[in-house]
């Protein structure tokens, strides 16, 4: 299913992402549902939330839930760092997935890149304690960018990540490696730390993360 998003001061019009009873797994870049829509069919009691920016992809994520009767899978469009920051349930999330994410290769593109500081913050607010992030990558340079992010920030230790078989293999993932491209894995498990509310976020365009299609709201918005 499909999340409309009219207002990102409001929460998401779903309500089982809220539902507190009930496990969340979210992935980054969901892109056309392999993954995300393969462990929606396995846990039916977890509840699913995927972030794609390309509309395309969105639409297909969407057709396959419905065919596959998947009422636990939904996806939203929308910039991953808003949703995090704005959308999601505090401490909620069990498992969040990053996976092939765009790494900007460039130089002058590295402020577009999702990890940093920011995303950290937010990431930290959204996941349970104990709950986990899965990330990978083809990209050495960018993996090792995220490797120092984390290593910065005492709220996250590193982990081993979780093994998955080709069956759990996203879109991306399948191709480089039919093209024999070495794949990058880590996790971090979130830990205790002090539980500040998240300021507003003040993003000077040319610095936005580009990880979704929605634009930096023009005024400040506070956090829940």
């Amino acid at each position: 299913m499909v999340i409309p998003v009219t207002d990102i001061t409001k929460p998401l019009a779903c309500p089982a992402i809220y539902d507190l009873a009930r496990p969340l797994e979210v992935e980054v870049g969901c892109g056309k549902g392999r993954f995300l829509t393969g462990r929606a069919a396995a846990n039916p009691d977890c509840v699913f939330i995927g972030i794609e920016r390309m509309l395309g992809r969105v639409r297909t994520f969407d057709s396959k839930t419905r065919r596959l009767g998947l009422v636990n899978a939904h996806v939203v469009r929308l910039e991953a760092l808003y949703t995090f920051w704005y959308l999601l349930p505090a401490h909620h999330a069990r498992t969040v997935y990053v996976f092939f994410p765009d790494p900007w290769p460039k130089r002058k593109h590295h402020s577009h890149r999702l990890f940093g500081p920011l995303f950290l913050s937010a990431l930290w607010k959204r996941l349970e304690i104990g709950g986990r992030l899965e990330f990978a990558t083809d990209h050495e340079e960018y993996f090792h960018v995220v490797e120092d992010c984390f290593a910065a920030d005492a709220r996250f230790a590193r982990v081993a990540p979780r093994e998955r078989g080709p069956d759990e293999w996203t879109e991306f993932e399948t191709m480089f490696r039919g093209q024999g491209l070495p794949i990058h894995a880590a996790a971090w498990q979130s830990l205790p730390a002090d539980d500040a509310p998240l300021a507003p976020l003040a993003i000077p365009p040319e610095d936005e993360p580009r990880e979704g299609v929605f634009r930096r709201p023009s005024r400040r918005i506070e956090a829940d």
